[in-house]
């Protein structure tokens, strides 16, 4: 029954994944943290930290739920459910996309999902920094680093770095 959940899961978020994986966060949290209770919200806010430190495509988190669900067979699940169904669409309407890239309407919903996936990933950093943020010290951290990275051209691998060496400096 939990492999049968996890699919449907993330097969409705393959489904919506508009704008890159980020942009589902928040409905991916509501579903296994709100929801099914896989998670705490702490744990999802560390298993997406995980995911953004390791190499490769930015929606790791979806194998580490997976895995942490139902082990192997869990992690096999998620990861298929969230990958084929989206991939079968784009491969279909690659073929079809430079008919239709000339019509205005196409343009028109374009620029619609522009602030739609502005908004979701937005919210998506909202969900972990408030996970995240245990202590006023982990706030200030947080509040840091984000104005670090809004700011400056900094490479995202530095930025995860300076703020988990502020966390253990300042909170031992």
């Amino acid at each position: 029954m939990v492999l049968i959940s996890l699919a449907i899961i993330f097969i409705q978020l393959s489904l919506l994944a508009f704008g890159g994986g980020n942009a589902i966060l928040p409905e991916m949290k509501h579903q296994v943290v709100d929801l099914q209770h896989w998670l705490t919200a702490q744990q999802f806010a560390v298993m997406f930290a995980m995911s953004q430190a390791a190499p490769g495509p930015n929606m790791m988190i979806v194998p580490l739920i997976g895995w942490y669900v139902a082990g192997l067979p869990g992690l096999l699940v998620a990861t298929f459910a969230k990958l084929i169904p989206s991939s079968l669409i784009m491969i279909f309407s690659m073929q079809s996309l430079g008919k239709i890239r000339r019509h205005l309407f196409y343009r028109y919903f374009e620029m619609a999902l522009k602030p739609i996936t502005v908004s979701l990933i937005l919210v998506s950093g909202y969900l972990i920094a408030e996970a995240a943020a245990q202590n006023q010290r982990l706030i200030a951290i947080i509040i840091l680093i984000t104005l670090l990275s809004y700011f400056k051209n900094l490479h995202p691998f530095w930025l995860m770095l300076s703020g988990s060496g502020l966390a253990i400096l300042l909170l031992n």
